[in-house]
């Protein structure tokens, strides 16, 4: 063929996709190809294996003293040899003593109101409620319930609201022709 002669054209085929591979089944979870993630665990240390090991000799835990020993491991609740917050404590005994227990976490914490008190600053036949108690002066530490006791004499009849009363305050408060209503804190 002469350069100077037609050719033919010729067609351009388009390009083809990349075959689709075909779809794989899932894999099936089990026991047989478990492992952990890549990176995830690393070869335990190996421990005493010569000097140019970086760990040889005394086998990283130092020399002499109590955690060089066979045995040694640190405990829990271990203070680093300060004297331990359970020997810090107070220790007072007795099995029935609220103030036996080192932290006395079963203590119920109240505010007392005397009888006396109520007597000085409510009128008779007055409803007497902690908000009115508070607004009066007694009382006032938030958040704490308040316990009515009976220090003193009562004369009046009132109506007494109050988280708690002691038995004897309670008598007291009927007897002077009143009446006690416990409030649920």
């Amino acid at each position: 063929m002469a350069d100077d002669e037609p050719r033919e054209t010729e067609e351009r085929e388009e390009p083809k996709a990349p075959a689709q591979p075909p779809p794989h089944k899932p894999h099936r979870i089990g026991l047989h190809n478990l492992r952990p993630a890549p990176g995830s665990r690393r070869p335990r240390k190996r421990v005493g294996r010569g000097e140019g090991s970086g760990t040889g000799k005394t086998s990283g835990r130092g020399q002499k003293g109590w955690g060089s020993r066979s045995g040694a491991k640190r405990r829990a609740r271990f203070e680093g040899g300060q004297n331990p917050i359970h020997m810090r404590m107070r220790k007072l005994r007795g099995p029935h003593m609220r103030k036996s227990m080192p932290f006395e976490p079963f203590r119920t914490h109240t505010q007392p109101v005397n009888i006396a008190d109520l007597q000085q600053r409510f009128d008779a036949g007055a409803e007497v409620t902690v908000e009115l108690m508070k607004a009066a002066g007694l009382g006032t530490r938030k958040g704490i319930p308040i316990k009515v006791l009976a220090k003193g004499d009562l004369t009046k009849a009132l109506t007494v609201h109050a988280h708690a009363f002691s038995a004897t305050a309670r008598e007291r408060i009927e007897a002077a022709g009143g009446t006690c209503n416990t409030v649920e804190s």
